[in-house]
């Protein structure tokens, strides 16, 4: 992500935001089964990384561009049967590829963390 300054980020962000606040016809469980994310995570995403400045209804407000209980009012519909399947399916492989990726990223400070050769006393007692 060296690649996108922060300015550039928080454009997209907005740009993002003002997508979802303007597609109020697509739903949050059809975004998480297709996309593994939805309104809700985002503002979690946001409230997390204000270490407590932002609470989670706050952001959650910020997203929808209304509190989360009118915006669910105004456009959510119920969640059928396989909806719910295709989030619950894209939910589980959000943690498998979430465990893999920090499964690479431990066994990659690892590898930097040791010398390229062990010195001998590891191996032979008494040196």
């Amino acid at each position: 992500m060296a690649q996108i300054d922060d300015p550039l980020a928080a454009a997209a962000f907005h740009r993002l935001v003002d997508h979802l606040r303007m597609r109020s016809d697509v739903q949050n469980v059809d975004l998480m089964g297709l996309a593994g994310f939805c309104r809700n995570c985002l503002a979690d995403w946001v409230s997390e990384a204000s270490d407590g400045a932002v609470t989670r209804d706050q952001a959650r407000e910020a997203i929808y561009g209304m509190p989360q209980s009118e915006w669910k009012a105004r456009h959510q519909a119920e969640a059928t049967p396989e909806q719910l399947a295709r989030m619950d399916a894209s939910v589980a492989l959000n943690a498998r590829l979430r465990a893999e990726r920090d499964e690479a990223r431990l066994d990659e400070a690892l590898e930097e963390s040791f010398p390229a050769s062990d010195p001998p006393s590891m191996f032979e007692p008494g040196r």
